[in-house]
């Protein structure tokens, strides 16, 4: 699994480097194995978002300095290389602190899944908000109908973060709607932070139950 999201990650021309950060010396052994790169880290972290700050502190540490760093996620095998490209370049405007992707959402089975993170967006692509439900509710119809009368987004669980922001926010409390919807990006938009949001075409499936594994095993 590492491996495939590795090598995937690998593939983005945007990036000037690759590294699995981990606490478990199990991964450490297979990444050394297939040759890739990887930093030990803190079992205490609870998000990876703690992990990456870590990861590059003790990169500036050993004289590695990077303006902007992209977080994905190790369960993500299919993660399309562009979609990290399309990541990458919303840095180049200097408005941008943090950047994810989404999705439109084409089948009932996703927009129910609470396994799915669906978010809602301004018209300048900030993130409002995220959720496991389906937002937003669409009063007066059917459940059934709903896909046919708006465009539910998925979030693509792929992370951009100005180092000097990524900093910040792993500094920040815990807050009521990151416990709620156990989602840690609601905890920066609770504090303030703008959330840029671009539209991927890409799909990327994440394997969090045996049923993902199935579609895993299965892919061509």
């Amino acid at each position: 699994m590492i491996q495939h999201v590795f090598e995937q990650a690998a593939k983005a021309i945007s990036l000037n480097k690759v590294y699995v950060a981990t606490d478990d010396s199990r991964i450490e052994t297979a990444v050394t194995q297939f040759g890739g790169n990887v930093i030990m880290t803190s079992e205490k972290h609870k998000s990876g978002t703690d992990r990456c700050m870590e990861a590059i502190e003790k990169l500036a540490d050993s004289g590695l300095i990077f303006d902007a760093v992209i977080n994905i996620q190790g369960d993500e095998p299919f993660i399309d290389p562009d979609s990290i490209n399309v990541v990458a370049r919303c840095f180049l405007d200097p408005e941008v602190r943090i950047a994810t992707l989404a999705k439109k959402i084409e089948r009932a089975e996703d927009l129910f899944n609470t396994n799915v993170n669906k978010l809602i967006m301004d018209k300048n692509h900030n993130a409002i908000y995220f959720s496991r439900h389906p937002v937003p509710f669409i009063k007066n119809l059917e459940k059934v109908h709903w896909l046919n009368h708006f465009n539910f987004l998925k979030h693509i669980g792929i992370y951009g973060y100005r180092t000097e922001v990524l900093n910040e926010i792993t500094r920040l409390e815990v807050s009521p709607l990151e416990m709620a919807e156990s989602l840690e990006q609601l905890r920066w938009i609770e504090n303030g932070y703008k959330i840029h949001v671009e539209i991927s075409r890409g799909e990327s499936i994440a394997v969090d139950t045996p049923e993902d594994l199935l579609k895993f095993l299965n892919k061509p």
